[in-house]
């Protein structure tokens, strides 16, 4: 794997061996002086045959932790990023809020996590992606939020009814030019439709900007993730169309990375 420039090999190659044994962290190195069976033994060098043509570790474990809930994900939805958990951080301190609006909800961890942290709450994930949907109907249903969540396939707000007390997304937000600079795990094994957006990567911030107000309650909120380099491009286009920014909020490397907004 170190030879096709997987950047941690040696983490990825005991990773993808605790998938294969499903085993937890601890009984590593006991698996690791054990002769293993042959299938394991075909089951790992699949997996990481597959690593090293830089498929995601997590599309070959087939999860991904977020907010400490494990997420299903594949190759129609994003990966649940660490820095996204800055988004989740900022909700649960303003919140609760009752009614939850996640646009362009993919695996759902937006939404799911939420609603799992509050057990009053209810919600709706929207998501043009019909099998980003059926991810996001799993993973609302292992992690027992079902009964509370909705999913719906749309563009945005369309065809949705409010009013909810809260809208969060994480919409694309790369710059078609970008796509071809970021790491192979990315461009080539995630929706593209979910990475970019436009020559200037702020297409969905325009659109959530004039429509989120059609399905927010009265004196309900908005909080958007956003590019690192983007914090006063997405406040123009929020303040532009009526919207008072309340905060912008840095993820743990100190990057402007979410945006809080009411109307």
């Amino acid at each position: 794997m170190a030879e096709a420039g997987v950047p941690d090999p040696i983490r990825d190659a005991r990773l993808l061996l605790r998938s294969v044994l499903d085993i937890p962290a601890e009984d590593l190195h006991e698996a690791l002086r054990t002769e293993g069976t042959q299938d394991e033994h075909a089951a790992y060098q699949v997996a990481v045959a597959r690593r090293a043509g830089r498929e995601p570790l997590s599309h070959i474990t087939g999860s991904r932790l977020f907010w400490g809930r494990t997420f299903q994900v594949n190759r129609h939805v994003l990966d649940p990023r660490p820095e996204t958990e800055t988004l989740i951080a900022e909700a649960l301190h303003r919140g609760p809020f009752r009614r939850v609006l996640d646009l362009g909800t993919g695996s759902g961890c937006l939404l799911i996590t939420l609603l799992a942290e509050w057990p009053e709450a209810e919600g709706t994930g929207v998501d043009i992606s019909a099998e980003a949907l059926k991810v996001a109907q799993a993973n609302a249903d292992t992690l027992s939020v079902a009964p509370r969540a909705s999913f719906h396939q749309g563009s945005w707000v369309e065809g949705v009814s409010g009013p909810y007390d809260l809208i969060v997304s994480n919409p694309p937000y790369l710059r078609t030019e970008e796509l071809a600079e970021v790491s192979p795990e990315v461009r080539n094994h995630e929706p593209t439709g979910a990475l970019v957006s436009g020559p200037e990567g702020l297409e969905a911030y325009r659109v959530i900007a004039e429509t989120a107000g059609e399905v927010l309650a009265p004196g309900g909120m908005l909080i958007l993730e956003i590019g690192a380099t983007q914090s006063e491009q997405v406040s123009a286009i929020l303040a532009n169309a009526g919207w008072s920014i309340r905060a912008l909020i840095p993820d743990l490397d100190q990057r402007p990375r979410v945006i809080v907004a009411r109307l």
